[in-house]
């Protein structure tokens, strides 16, 4: 019988388990799901008719002054602004870090129209890479408008798009000052949904700093008007109805979310309204670092532009600029720096790792294509060497981050565990958490004792269930009546401090030996954050077949952590 660990029926049965325990032990309300942002009506209120009363007209000197109305399709209130906010939803391939491979997928954003010509405003993490561009203006679902992308900016995360047509209601800039505890509103169409949202708050800082995984600004506004996934590239409003700045980002578990600031709008957009980009090779990226690679990931590259020409594609790692290293503080601050410092027709090196193909890959924009310079795993010795994974080899050639499908939880694994999944932590049809698998090859790592590999997951519901010593219990029984005799149980020992040091988390950890007979070793770990031990609860599973995976061991357990909201 083969190891088989994360089939459904065990983790289904971990789970049942663990629910009878804390039955046992009392258990607890669940916690309620938190209430939709505030949403405003599709149209303004009306005031009743009055029947108009008959005076004589006033004399030219006594004619008074009438209130200048837009004329020519301004809005001139909040509550009007929906008509010139759009929804936008793009389309084309982009590749993601979980698995390398490329996926026509749909992104979705907001924007909205700053000219009656149809010239709007968006984010470039939006837009860029995508072949095809459709918009819906103002909540009207029935009506489609294709667009075009006119100019970018990747480093202000600005972008200018052209919709087909004219004659459309736009908002204004905001002329008066940008203050803290100015009243905003964050309008736009979120989650993916064609429904318009208005949220409101204030703005809690002018100045706050604008380093980003995806951009890089001098500054950005801080507030607490709501943003979710698909207000990307909207706008943040004043009570007039005016733009304040462009929402492009947020911090849900801080109640910080952030806007591209009126002024650094402006100054990028009337660039980007002639048709060129600014600070830009034609990627749609994000930066990321580890203790042994850091870059910017590529998700997409848009058709003709630098990148494109000079041979990047989509799951290329963009390690150095101009022979510079990128990433090292998991910002886009040293690439957008290096692009700030040339113009946009400079010839600059550029070397990429192409994980697909496991390739290292030296080239230039505005130059030399890619070509490869280096396969991973050479022994760089250039005599046919072993490669550093082969045989007895005592390292992998490097390691990569990787998160799962919600970007919830990530740890460092081998470049050579190429097969990944992402896909959530279920219990039959209900998701109870996040998850991450990992290996050479998963269908050997989950039917056999011989296959390196990992599994990590985070829950909280099963942390409402039980403690970390639970959960290894509940393994342990489970193993014993599915496995039992395939692995020696060696010891267990307390994990966070001593030989397993951890500052952040604390737990207890089980080690099996000669599993199938062989020399491999079995890991089991059930920790919980040292702050909040009743957060979440973390398992680590990890075959161990060579030496090299001993390295690795350190590395995942130096790097595994929770970055995001939890499903």
């Amino acid at each position: 019988m083969g190891m088989k660990l994360f089939k459904p029926f065990l983790i289904m049965t971990i789970f049942v388990v663990i629910v009878g325990l804390a039955c046992n032990l009392g258990g607890g309300e669940p916690t309620p799901e938190p209430l939709p942002p505030t949403e405003v009506a599709d149209q303004p209120t009306q005031p009743p008719q009055q029947e108009p009363t008959e005076v004589p007209p006033p004399t030219p000197e006594e004619q008074p002054d009438e209130p200048t109305e837009p004329t020519d399709g301004a809005v001139s209130s909040l509550q009007d602004a929906k008509e010139a906010v759009i929804y936008i939803r793009a389309e084309g391939a982009y590749t993601y870090p979980d698995d390398f491979q490329e996926y026509t997928a749909v992104h979705r954003g907001s924007g909205f129209i700053i000219d009656p010509s149809g010239i709007a405003i968006t984010n470039n993490h939006v837009v860029t890479g995508a072949g095809l561009l459709k918009v819906w203006i103002g909540g009207d679902y029935d009506t489609t408008y294709n667009a075009t992308v006119i100019g970018v900016s990747e480093c202000s995360d600005l972008a200018v798009i052209d919709i087909e047509g004219e004659g459309f209601p736009y908002l204004t800039w905001h002329e008066g000052p940008i203050q803290v505890g100015m009243d905003i509103y964050t309008a736009g169409f979120p989650l993916g949904e064609p429904e318009y949202t208005l949220t409101k708050g204030i703005v809690s800082k002018e100045e706050a700093a604008g380093e980003s995984t995806w951009a890089s600004l001098d500054y950005v506004l801080m507030h607490d008007a709501t943003i979710n996934p698909g207000n990307s590239g909207g706008p943040l409003l004043s009570e007039n109805g005016q733009v304040v700045g462009v929402n492009y980002r947020g911090r849900d578990e801080l109640d910080q979310y952030f806007a591209i600031d009126r002024d650094l709008a402006m100054e990028q957009i009337d660039v980007l309204k002639t048709g060129a980009d600014t600070e830009s090779i034609g990627v749609n990226g994000e930066a990321f670092v580890s203790d042994n690679l850091s870059g910017v990931w590529v998700y997409s590259v848009q058709a003709g532009s630098v990148a494109e020409k000079a041979g990047l594609m989509g799951g290329d790692i963009i390690t150095s600029l101009a022979n510079l290293p990128l990433g090292t503080d998991g910002t886009m601050s040293d690439y957008c720096d290096i692009l700030r410092t040339h113009s946009a027709d400079d010839t600059v090196d550029v070397e990429v790792v192409r994980f697909n193909t496991m390739e290292v890959m030296d080239g230039q924009l505005n130059g030399n294509v890619l070509a490869t310079s280096m396969t991973l795993g050479d022994s760089g010795t250039g005599d046919g060497g072993e490669s550093s994974t082969g045989g007895d080899a005592t390292s992998y050639s490097g390691y990569v981050s990787v998160q799962d499908d919600y970007g919830a939880i990530q740890m460092d694994i081998p470049v050579d565990w190429g097969d990944v999944n992402g896909s959530p932590w279920v219990d039959g049809d209900d998701i109870i958490g996040s998850a991450i698998s990992a290996a050479s090859d998963l269908e050997a790592y989950n039917s056999t004792w011989d296959e390196s590999g990992v599994f990590f997951g985070v829950s909280d519901d099963l942390a409402k269930l039980g403690g970390y010593v639970n959960l290894l219990d509940v393994y342990r029984e489970i193993y014993d009546e599915n496995y039992g005799g395939q692995c020696k149980f060696e010891n267990r020992v307390d994990y966070g401090e001593g030989d397993w040091e951890d500052a952040y988390y604390r737990g207890r950890l089980d080690i099996f030996s000669k599993c199938a007979g062989g020399d491999n070793y079995f890991i089991v770990l059930s920790a919980v954050p040292r702050g909040d031990p009743q957060a979440f609860l973390v398992l680590v599973q990890m075959a161990i077949t060579k030496e090299a995976d001993y390295e690795a061991l350190d590395q995942i357990m130096a790097t595994f952590d929770v970055v995001g909201n939890l499903p």
